[in-house]
């Protein structure tokens, strides 16, 4: 079994962004296994805790306000939809990371694939949030597809060559 190696500039930029998207992957399943085990009472607990301070000096803080309104509707239902949604997704860009690695091309289509959902995913919500790291998320992962569909078609056609 031959093993990605980058060779050039491009392919170096290719692997970065893969190996970001692994990183981002095992975030994700981290953070998913935590909140499908951890308690809400205790994420609550610990937003009271951590946004007093700010509160008893400005208790119109507009974050520390949103965070402690967040964490009281926050249940257990909620926290295991979250987790499920965050460990489903770590788990496929794990295993797609690492079989694009393994220089498996089915893996290359899964990641442009999965990307481009989550792309039209991330779109929506800037719409509405208009959040600079969304906006940041959503380039990156542009920029993630682009790479490996080039590189998916430098591969393939490399093994077609080979079949020759």
């Amino acid at each position: 079994m031959s093993v990605f190696r980058a060779k050039t500039t491009f392919d170096k930029f290719f692997e970065a962004g893969i190996l970001l998207k692994g990183f981002d992957g095992l975030l994700e399943t981290i953070g998913g296994l935590f909140l499908i085990i951890v308690d809400p009472k205790n994420i609550t607990g610990f937003i009271n805790w951590s946004t007093a301070s700010e509160l008893n000096s400005d208790h119109r803080d507009f974050i520390a306000n949103h965070l402690v309104r967040w964490g009281h509707d926050l249940t257990r239902g909620t926290l295991l939809f979250l987790g499920l949604y965050l460990l489903t997704h770590g788990i496929a860009k794990l295993v797609l990371v690492v079989e694009i690695l393994r220089n498996h091309l089915w893996a290359y289509i899964g990641l442009i694939i999965l990307t481009i959902i989550f792309i039209f995913y991330q779109s929506y919500e800037v719409i509405f949030s208009h959040s600079i790291s969304m906006i940041l998320l959503t380039i990156f992962d542009i920029v993630v597809v682009w790479l490996t569909v080039v590189e998916y078609k430098k591969k393939r056609h490399h093994t077609l060559l080979r079949k020759e």
